[in-house]
């Protein structure tokens, strides 16, 4: 499989990248749903510091797949099939997902700020405070970030049915391009 893109299937830095953030985004929604149900104590802290490291390492592969894309000129295209407003549907949903990625864990990190609480990388280094502290903002921002998961939900589940849709119901390659190991109709395996 080559690195880089082609105009047939995306190169193997885009899918890694495609499914390392897509693993991290279910880790995420893991330890938000596992530190909603813990008593305020060392455990529930524990699993918010990991919360908020697998949150920055998404937005920093979020910058590295955009610069990625944007060094990759050649990519694969929309099939020919697609309707005016399917592509209008697909453009703005992918806009929309890298958008979250940056504004989910930016919201996260700010909200830590204006709370008061460091924000570390695994315990690796301390990130600057975003805001300053602020118990009203804090609220805002916690708002914010929930509002925007279950935005992130509707929009991954809307990409989901779409890939799903193009391999059984369409029967084109969408889907097969952005997997590994996978051979795509118009020739080799996982080019």
């Amino acid at each position: 499989m080559p690195i880089r893109n082609t105009t047939a299937r995306w190169g193997g830095v885009s899918q890694t990248l495609h499914w390392l953030i897509v693993g991290l985004i279910i880790t995420q929604y893991v330890l938000a749903n596992l530190e909603h149900d813990l008593p305020l104590g060392g455990e529930k802290i524990a699993l918010l510091a990991r919360h908020k490291s697998v949150g920055i390492t998404i937005l920093m592969l979020a910058i590295v797949r955009l610069v990625w894309r944007a060094l990759n000129r050649s990519s694969p295209a929309l099939p020919a099939t697609l309707k005016p407003y399917e592509r209008v549907i697909a453009h703005v949903s992918h806009i929309t997902l890298y958008v979250l990625m940056f504004a989910m864990p930016l919201t996260g990190w700010m909200m830590s700020s204006a709370r008061n609480f460091p924000v570390s990388w695994f315990k690796l280094f301390q990130l600057p405070d975003l805001v300053a502290p602020n118990q009203r903002l804090y609220h805002f921002l916690h708002e914010t970030h929930e509002t925007l998961s279950w935005v992130l939900v509707a929009v991954a589940a809307l990409h989901v049915l779409a890939a799903l849709k193009h391999h059984f119901v369409l029967k084109d390659d969408v889907l097969r391009r952005m997997l590994p190991f996978t051979r795509t109709p118009s020739g080799g395996a996982a080019e």
